[in-house]
Order: structure tokens, then C-alpha cells, then sequence
């Protein structure tokens, strides 16, 4: 008898407790936003309706990890919990010295602090925000080597988190005596959650090992990784995820790890090597911040489980659903025509925050102000990756002299200390980081829906230019009688005439001084009209009409002022 193929996608699980959403409304939501100064972390997360924010210990655990949870031994010393967390770890990973930490931060601290000192460099693929931190925290510095299509999000290329190699083995060539060791983080959380491939770490591994310099994993989402191996790499569809999480860690030298993520646990992480000496280094730190050696600032409890967790996220089911129900909103934003990055990762969805928001210039913060909107249409909180996160407001296309307007790009002068000459720049992302086995189809429909036009009620105005130079802007007051007094003559040609529309208002509009342009749009008639401002007359000036439905949040600009 032929096995019955599913069409509809499913939860590989039951669920046996609920936890109560508060519903709040849009004007209440602007509310607290207000009061939070546009700052989404400052939020109350009981006025969040589906928390998107990040996928770090916000997750659900098995019935089997809450029964692990009552057989946590709480010993300072010696604890059969840490035993039981300390087999399971070296199973997965490999390594002969396992660390626990109470998360992946605390790992990371405790690495560098052991290894990296001032002037020092450490390569990665792509580090993430608190790794950065705390190698910059020693006097190091942190470099990114992405590969070309990492920054091309509409791209789809299978593994775009992978490391540039030929940037690597220059680096490892000029560089060697500053470099005290590798990383690779997996998946790739700053591109999008993009997978690594085999063949990447294969080729890393053999570029460090001849310069004789340690390999380092960023395991936090490992699981996912090996995932995306077995299903898109070349020789890798038999193996079992766990078989090919091992294979990875086989050609590094150590790990950190948030057990936060793919350890399926609200607390907890580890640090893994195989160097006895750097061991004993990283031992004696730990007892200063963390705790004793067998626990590391966590309960007896939190280490069973992680074992649980630790086994239970390199299962095929669980990584079959997983991965597919990102891809599932994933597939719904794209037919809601919102630009995400491509192909998706394994843990969240990545919003390209400056292609759905073009009229909002870079050191403006565009995704910033996509998860400002958004929270105000659905109430959903995602999280920004771009700028803010990385502290790099971007390189702007002109910046204009003290007085004097920019009118071409051939005034524009190049602030070349934002990025370094070796990085790429970064892209202006929103994540919506998807809790593992928390939400249902349903609430990702709800994301969805939020994501379409909202229901404006009166026009939204923002200021066109080609690449949003930035330049000193001129306020114009707009009443009903300037649109009355420039539209007549198009007004047949509408679905709707404008005459006659209730539009008395007042409304301060942004209209760029010396070229620019002012769209008026109205989301109940889809209508766009595009003026001028004339510098001579002062006022606006009718140019053209088009009759569109716009991009999703294509017309919204959130004011950042507050947010420093």
C-alpha cells in the first residue's frame, strides 16, 4: 500500500499547555510604542501579540526536557547532571574538554578572554553582534568574510553563508602572527541564517590547520546547518543529521554554543575544545564569573535539559518541521511581494528592509522603522539587523557642506572610516526570529497579514530622490486646495474623482530642496500622485499620476528621533 502524501503542513507535535496572548489595538499599540520611544526592545512583552524578537531560549521544551527538568541534581560539585550533559555534548561535538556556561555569550567571553589580545584579528564568515562585542572587548578586531552572494539577498544560491576562502588565505598570509584563531558561525545568523557547506568548512579547516591556527565554531544553530547539508549538498542525503554535525565538528578545534537555540532549553550554553592548556585557561576564568567547573552558572535542572534538547534537535521529524514552517512564512511573504532574503534560513526570516523601504535612507535606519510599523499593524516584534545592531549607520551616498545643497553625486564626499576596506557593507535586514515549537500556521498567517498595505486612513507623504542623497529639506504646509486647485484636469481620468473627497487636511511633508518630488497616496483608492516642489513659487506642482497599489509599507516613514 503507496504511503499517503501530507499536503497540508503540520506540527510533528501535540501541545499541552497554552499560554494567553493579550490582544491590544492598533491605537493601543502606538501607544506603547510611543512610550517605549520607538525602541522595540523597551516594549512590555505582554502588550506583544507574536514575538518575533529572536529564537534564543523564547522556544518550547519536550515533555521529556520538563521531565528532565525534575531529576536536576543541584550539587555544587561532582553533579550525575553535569555527567549526563557532558556524555551527550561529546557525542555531538567531539571535543575532549566541555565548559558550561549559562549561554553563548558567557562562552564567547570566556574564549577570547583566554585567547585574543590587543591588535589582535579574528576572521569569521559573519560575527554576530555579541561575538564582535566581546572580541573588541579584549582589543581585538572582528572581521567578516562573506562571500559576494551573502550580500545579495534576492540571490538563491544554497549556501550563501559560507566563508570567502580566497579573502581568508590572504588574511592568514599577511597577517598570521595576529590571527590566534578562526571562527565559523552556523548557520550564518548575520546574512539571513544562511547554511555553511561541508565543502566550505572542509576547505577552512585545511587553510588553518596549514598556518597552524585553531578552528572555532559559532554552534549555536548546528543542527539547522547539517540539516541543509543532508538536503542540499552532494553526497550527503543518507546521513543522519547527528552523523554530519559530527563530520563538521571533526575539522574544527573547539565550539561555542548557545543552548538557546538548537539545545532547545531557555538557559544554558557550553565551551568545547580539544587544547588541554587553553582547557585549564578557560576553567580558571569560568570560576570568577560563572560558577565551578560542573555547572558554570547553571542548575542541575537546565543541564538535563540541554542533554534532552541536545538529542532531541538532530532528529529528522523535528528538523524537517522546523525548517520547513520558516519556509512556510517564508512563502508567504513573497506572495505578499515583500522582499525577504533568499533562500531561507533555518531559524528566521530576513525582511530586506531597504528594498521594501527605499525612500528611507540608511543612516535613517530603514529596518528599524519596518519593525516600528509592523508592531503597529499586528503587533509583532521582529528584530532589526542592520545599523543599529552593528553600530554602522551606513556610508552615506553625499553628505552635504555646512549651508550648501548637494545636487549631484559628484559633491558627495566619501566618509571612507565606516566600513573597513576588507568587510563588506552590510545590509539593512528585519528578522522575524521564529521560537521553536511556539507558534502554529495560524500565527504565522497573522505575520503575513500584517505585512500587507495597512489601512491608512489619510495620505502618507515621503520625499523621492534617486539614491536619497541626504540634503537640507524645506517644510511645505499642504491644504485640500492645492490638490483641488492641481488635479482637476486628471480627475475624469480616475476611477474615483478627486472633487468632492472629504480632503481637508493638514499635514507637514519633507519635500527636498533644489530636485525633489512629493508622492501623495490614498490606500482606500490605490491612488499615487507624484508633484514637484517649485522652488520659485513655492508650492507644489502637479507632475504626473499613476494609479498603483504600493509595495508593502512602502509609504510609511516612522519617525527615529527618539532612538539614539
Amino acid at each position: 500500500m503507496q504511503e499517503h502524501k501530507f499536503t497540508t503542513f503540520y506540527e510533528p507535535f501535540r501541545i499541552k499547555s497554552v499560554e494567553k496572548i493579550k490582544q491590544t489595538t492598533r491605537d493601543e499599540r502606538i501607544k506603547f510604542l510611543k512610550q517605549a520611544n520607538y525602541n522595540l526592545y523597551l516594549l512590555d512583552s505582554e502588550n506583544i501579540m507574536i514575538d518575533l524578537l529572536t529564537d534564543s531560549g523564547t522556544g518550547a521544551m519536550s515533555s521529556q526536557q520538563w521531565a528532565a527538568v525534575m531529576l536536576g541534581d543541584e550539587s555544587y560539585a561532582g553533579s550525575p547532571s553535569y555527567r549526563k550533559f557532558e556524555q551527550v555534548v561529546k557525542e555531538i561535538f567531539g571535543y575532549r574538554h566541555v565548559i558550561p556556561t549559562h549561554q553563548g555569550r558567557a562562552a564567547e567571553r570566556i574564549l577570547f578572554r583566554c585567547s585574543v589580545s590587543d591588535g589582535d584579528i579574528v576572521p569569521n564568515n559573519a560575527h554576530f553582534a555579541t561575538t564582535l562585542a566581546n572580541i573588541e572587548a579584549q582589543g581585538g578586531k572582528a572581521i567578516n568574510f562573506m562571500t559576494p552572494e551573502a550580500m545579495e539577498t534576492s540571490k538563491n544560491v544554497p549556501f550563501k553563508g559560507n566563508m570567502n576562502i580566497e579573502k581568508l588565505e590572504e588574511k592568514l598570509s599577511t597577517c598570521r602572527a595576529r590571527i590566534p584563531l578562526v571562527m565559523i558561525t552556523i548557520t550564518n545568523n548575520m546574512v539571513g541564517g544562511e547554511p555553511v557547506s561541508m565543502e566550505n568548512i572542509k576547505a577552512v579547516s585545511k587553510l588553518c590547520r596549514a598556518h597552524g591556527i585553531p578552528l572555532f565554531f559559532d554552534a549555536c544553530r548546528f543542527a539547522e546547518n547539517a540539516w541543509f547539508i543532508k538536503i542540499k549538498e552532494e553526497g550527503y542525503a543518507n546521513r543522519t543529521p547527528k552523523e554530519i554535525a559530527r563530520e563538521i565538528f571533526s575539522y574544527g578545534d573547539g565550539c561555542t554554543m548557545s543552548a538557546k537555540k538548537d539545545g532547545l532549553a531557555n538557559i544554558g550554553g557550553f565551551l568545547a575544545m580539544n587544547d588541554g592548556e587553553l582547557a585549564s585557561k578557560c576553567r580558571k576564568e569560568l570560576l570568577i564569573t560563572e560558577g565551578f567547573t560542573t555547572y558554570g552558572g547553571l542548575a542541575g535542572r537546565d543541564l538535563e535539559a540541554i542533554a534532552v534538547g541536545l538529542n532531541e534537535v538532530v532528529e529528522e521529524e523535528y528538523l524537517k518541521y522546523q525548517v520547513g514552517f520558516v519556509k512556510f512564512l517564508a512563502d508567504l511573504l513573497v506572495q505578499n511581494q515583500v522582499p525577504i532574503v533568499t533562500p531561507p534560513g533555518g531559524h528566521a526570516v530576513y525582511i530586506d528592509a531597504g528594498a521594501m523601504l527605499p525612500h528611507i535612507p540608511r543612516e535613517k535606519f530603514p529596518a528599524w522603522a519596518l519593525g516600528c510599523a509592523l508592531y503597529v499593524e499586528g503587533g509583532i516584534r521582529g528584530a532589526e539587523v542592520g545599523g543599529v545592531m552593528l553600530g554602522k549607520p551606513g556610508k552615506p551616498t553625499a553628505t552635504p557642506s555646512e549651508g550648501k545643497n548637494v545636487e549631484n553625486e559628484d559633491d558627495a564626499v566619501e566618509n571612507d572610516d565606516v566600513f573597513e576596506s576588507e568587510e563588506e557593507e552590510h545590509e539593512e535586514l528585519f528578522r522575524l526570529a521564529i521560537p521553536r515549537r511556539t507558534y502554529t500556521e495560524s500565527h504565522m498567517r497573522l505575520v503575513a497579514v500584517s505585512t500587507e498595505k495597512p489601512a491608512l486612513k489619510t495620505f502618507w507623504f515621503i520625499t523621492c530622490h534617486r539614491k536619497y542623497c541626504q540634503s537640507e529639506y524645506r517644510k511645505a504646509v499642504v491644504y485640500s486646495t492645492v490638490l483641488s486647485a492641481t488635479v482637476p484636469s486628471c480627475a475624469t481620468r480616475m476611477s474615483r474623482p478627486l472633487i468632492g473627497w472629504p480632503l481637508y487636511f493638514l499635514c507637514h511633508v519633507r519635500v527636498m530642496q533644489g530636485r525633489g518630488a512629493l508622492v501623495a497616496y490614498h490606500e482606500n483608492f490605490h491612488l499615487s500622485l507624484v508633484f514637484s516642489w517649485n522652488t520659485k513659487s513655492q508650492r507644489l506642482v502637479y507632475t504626473e499620476k499613476t494609479q498603483v497599489i504600493l509595495d508593502i509599507f512602502h509609504d510609511i516613514y516612522i519617525p527615529l528621533e527618539s532612538v539614539a
